[in-house]
C-alpha cells in the first residue's frame, strides 16, 4: 500500500512538474509569425520627423528611432546615444553616440549623419510650417567634433530642447536625395526594428524585421531583434469595424476603443484590455481670439462657462475618458490641479455673459443675434485626426450650445489641404486639436504668440502677459519656478482669456487575443509600444 502511495506521489509530483515546466514553457517568448494590427489612424505623410498625429507614433516608431528613451519619471536613458551631457547652463548639448548602430540602407549611423537631421530641420525648404522648424530655429550651430560626438549649441537658454533634441526621429542622409522625403515610405530609412516594406495607401503599412537590430533603449530589457517576422498595420478607423476585426479573429490586436466597445474585452477570458492616459495637451476647442464672435472675450468666457463637459462625456464614452481642466495632461510633471471644479456648467452665468456682450436676440430657430447678424462660431476639425468618437462629441457640443446659450457652433470636417489654409489665413473661428510632446514643448507649441513661432497656436493669443510667462518657463532650471510659470499661464489663458475650452485627456487603448504577448505602453509618454518585444504563442 505504501508502495503504491509513493508511486502515486510520484505520478502526482511528475504531472506537477510537467504542468509547471509547461506554464514556464509558455512564459518563454517564441519568434517566428506575423502580427495584424488594427489601427485607427494613417500616417500622413510616412515621414517621420513631419507627421504630426501622435496616433501614428505606434506605426512609425516600428522603423524610426532616436537619440535617448525615457524612464516613467521622465528621466532619460541611452538609447542611439550612449550617454548625454548639458553645459552652459542648456546652451550646449553634447551626445555620444553609440558604435555598430546603421540605418536599414546601410548608410552607417554616425555624427555626420545626426548632425544632417539637425540641419535639415532649420531648412524651410523642407520643413516651413512646422512645430520641427519652430524648434530648430532655436539652434545656433550643430558641430561633429569626430564620428562619436555630436555638439548642438543653442542661440539662448531654452531648457526644453533636450527633450525635444532626444525625442526626435532620425532618418538615413540618403532619405534626402529622395524626391518623395516629405512624403516619407521606403527610401526613407530609420534604424528602428521592423523595416518599411510596402504601404497600400487606405488599406495598410508592413514592416518585415531588421534581422541586424541590436540597439534597443536602455530600459527595453533585452537586446536583438524583433521576436515577429514582421507586423502589418491595418487601416481601420472605425471603431465598431475594428472590434468586429478582433473578435471575429481578422486581426491580433487592436488599439483605440471606444467607450462602448471596452466592454466587449474587459471581462472576456479571450483578450486582454489594457489603456494608458497620454501626455501633452488635452483635445480642447481652441478659441481663435482674431477672427469672428470669438473675438469678444465674453463670448469665448460664455463658451467655457455654459457648457457641461463632464454630462457630455460620461453619455458619449461610458466613463472610459478623462475630463481635464487646464492645459496639459494630468500625468504630466507640469500638471497644476488648480483649475479642476473652477468653471463649467453654469449656463446661467454663460447666457449673462452673451447678454453682457450685447448677443441679445433670437432669431427663428432660436440662435442668439446681434444687429441682425447670428453668433456664429465654425468649428475646424481636420479629417485626419477625427477619431475616438471625436464627431460624436462636437455634435453633443453643437447641440449643448444650441440649447443651453443660442450658440450656433458650424462644424467644418476638412482635408488636410484646406487645414493648413484656414490655420495660415486665420479664418475660423474655433479648431479641435489635441498633442502629445512633453516637458513645455507643446505648451508653447499652442500659446507662444504666430509671430514669435507659436506653430500650431490655433487661438491666435498674443496677449501680453503670455510671452514673460513662457520665457520663465523655458529659461530656468528650477523645477518649481517653471512650473509656477506654467500655472499662471494656466490661469490666465483659461480663466481670464478663455483661449480654450479643454474637454478630455487623449488616451490609448488596446485589445488583443490571449496569444498575443508583450504589447504595452512607452514609459512617460504612454504611447502604445511598437511591435519589437510582441511575441506569438500557439493558438
Amino acid at each position: 500500500m505504501r508502495v503504491n502511495n509513493n508511486v502515486a506521489m510520484m505520478a502526482t509530483f511528475s504531472l506537477l512538474a510537467l504542468s509547471v515546466s509547461a506554464a514556464f514553457a509558455a512564459e518563454k517568448p517564441q519568434t517566428g509569425g506575423t502580427l495584424t494590427w488594427g489601427v485607427e489612424v494613417e500616417p500622413s505623410p510616412l515621414n517621420p520627423q513631419l507627421n504630426g498625429q501622435d496616433k501614428a507614433e505606434l506605426i512609425l516608431r516600428a522603423a524610426y528611432e532616436s537619440l535617448l528613451a525615457r524612464n516613467a519619471d521622465g528621466s532619460y536613458v541611452p538609447w542611439l546615444a550612449e550617454s548625454y551631457k548639458v553645459e552652459d547652463e542648456g546652451k550646449r548639448i553634447t551626445f555620444t553616440l553609440r558604435k555598430g548602430v546603421k540605418f536599414t540602407d546601410g548608410v552607417p549611423f554616425n555624427a555626420a549623419a545626426v548632425a544632417e537631421n539637425f540641419r535639415r530641420i532649420q531648412d524651410p525648404a523642407y520643413a516651413a510650417g512646422t512645430s520641427l522648424y519652430a524648434l530648430g530655429s532655436h539652434l545656433a550651430s550643430v558641430e561633429t567634433p569626430d564620428e562619436q560626438h555630436v555638439v548642438l549649441n543653442l542661440k539662448e537658454v531654452y531648457t526644453p530642447f533636450l527633450s525635444f533634441a532626444a525625442g526626435l526621429k532620425l532618418i538615413s542622409p540618403k532619405s534626402w536625395e529622395s524626391p518623395t522625403v516629405k512624403a516619407g515610405g521606403a527610401e526613407v530609412a530609420g534604424t528602428g526594428p521592423f523595416i518599411l516594406q510596402r504601404y497600400e495607401k487606405g488599406q495598410q503599412i508592413v514592416f518585415k524585421k531588421n534581422p541586424d537590430y541590436n540597439w534597443a533603449p536602455a530600459n527595453a530589457g533585452r537586446q536583438g531583434p524583433a521576436y515577429l517576422d514582421g507586423v502589418t498595420y491595418r487601416f481601420l478607423p472605425e471603431s465598431s469595424v475594428r472590434t468586429g476585426a478582433l473578435l471575429s479573429g481578422q486581426v491580433d490586436l487592436i488599439e483605440g476603443i471606444s467607450g462602448n466597445d471596452a466592454g466587449e474585452f474587459k471581462d472576456n477570458p479571450d483578450f486582454d484590455y489594457r489603456h494608458a492616459l497620454n501626455t501633452g495637451t488635452p483635445y480642447s476647442l481652441f478659441l481663435n481670439v482674431e477672427y469672428g464672435p470669438t473675438r469678444e472675450q465674453k463670448v469665448r468666457q460664455a463658451l467655457l462657462q455654459g457648457l457641461d463637459i463632464d454630462g457630455m462625456l460620461k453619455s458619449i464614452y461610458r466613463g472610459e475618458r478623462t475630463r481635464t481642466w487646464g492645459i496639459t495632461s494630468p500625468i504630466d510633471p507640469l500638471y497644476d490641479k488648480g483649475l479642476e471644479g473652477k468653471y463649467g456648467n453654469n449656463p446661467t452665468l454663460g447666457n449673462k455673459l452673451l447678454d453682457e456682450a450685447g448677443w441679445t436676440q433670437r432669431d427663428a430657430d432660436g440662435f442668439r443675434t446681434r444687429e441682425g447678424k447670428r453668433l456664429t462660431i465654425d468649428i475646424v476639425q481636420a479629417q485626419a485626426t477625427v477619431r475616438d468618437q471625436r464627431g460624436v462629441l462636437l455634435q453633443a457640443l453643437q447641440a449643448q450650445a444650441r440649447q443651453r446659450l443660442g450658440v450656433d457652433l458650424n462644424i467644418r470636417y476638412v482635408d488636410s489641404g484646406t487645414y493648413v489654409e484656414l490655420r495660415n489665413s486665420g479664418q475660423f473661428g474655433s479648431i479641435a486639436n489635441s498633442n502629445t510632446p512633453t516637458d513645455g514643448i507643446d505648451i508653447e507649441n499652442h500659446y507662444l504668440p504666430v509671430k514669435a513661432g507659436g506653430a500650431i497656436n490655433y487661438s491666435r493669443t498674443s496677449a501680453p502677459e503670455i510671452l514673460p510667462l513662457l520665457k520663465a518657463a523655458s529659461t530656468t532650471l528650477d523645477e518649481a519656478k517653471k512650473r509656477e510659470s506654467y500655472a499662471q499661464l494656466q490661469q490666465f489663458v483659461i480663466l481670464d482669456q478663455a483661449v480654450a475650452v479643454p474637454l478630455y485627456e487623449p488616451e490609448d487603448q488596446i485589445a488583443s487575443a490571449k496569444y498575443v504577448h508583450g504589447v504595452g505602453f512607452r514609459a512617460f509618454k504612454q504611447l502604445p509600444e511598437n511591435a519589437w518585444g510582441v511575441w506569438l504563442s500557439k493558438h
